[in-house]
């Protein structure tokens, strides 16, 4: 049996009806702040009405405070978040910038290494190709890998200074 009966007057029929939906409507106000916690302003699309008649329904509940100490706690946590967040990226590029230096700083040092005669130094040679050499602790000197094959024009070894 329903509420609202056709024995009513037809004004009094659309009275009960539009309270009966308010009813309604406040209580998925109230539902969808207080248990699927959805912004004021996202209610007020969703029921398409003001943002301020949503914040007077929610405010007349008795558990506002602790929903609004809820989002509150919330918030800070969240902030929290995106802060480490923030500071980790700009930590990871600031990382990634001071290595792309590092590598054009060495790129430079290379290039003067290499271009100040016609002839490379054996010891820059020896730093472009640190693999084939082998340091002998006993003679303080650097010696070629024979396995690797070596010509007559690559040093055999290199005394350190």
């Amino acid at each position: 049996m329903s509420l609202i009966d056709n024995s009513y007057p037809k004004s009094v029929y659309k009275k009960l009806t539009r309270s009966n939906n308010c009813m309604n409507k406040k209580d998925k106000i109230i539902s969808s702040y207080y248990t699927e916690h959805l912004s004021v302003k996202e209610i007020a699309n969703n029921f398409d009405v003001s943002s301020a008649y949503i914040t007077k329904v929610i405010k007349k509940d008795a558990r506002y405070i602790e929903e609004k100490q809820y989002r509150k706690n919330l918030s800070k946590e969240k902030r929290k978040i995106d802060q480490r967040n923030f500071i980790k990226n700009k930590r990871e590029h600031q990382r990634i910038e001071d290595n792309y230096d590092t590598v054009i700083a060495q790129h430079n040092q290379a290039t003067r290494e290499l271009s100040d005669s016609r002839h490379i130094s054996i010891r820059a040679y020896r730093k472009w190709n640190s693999s084939a050499y082998i340091y002998n602790p006993s003679k303080h000197r650097y010696e070629f890998d024979d396995t690797l094959g070596r010509s007559y024009a690559i040093p055999k070894y290199i005394k350190e200074r």
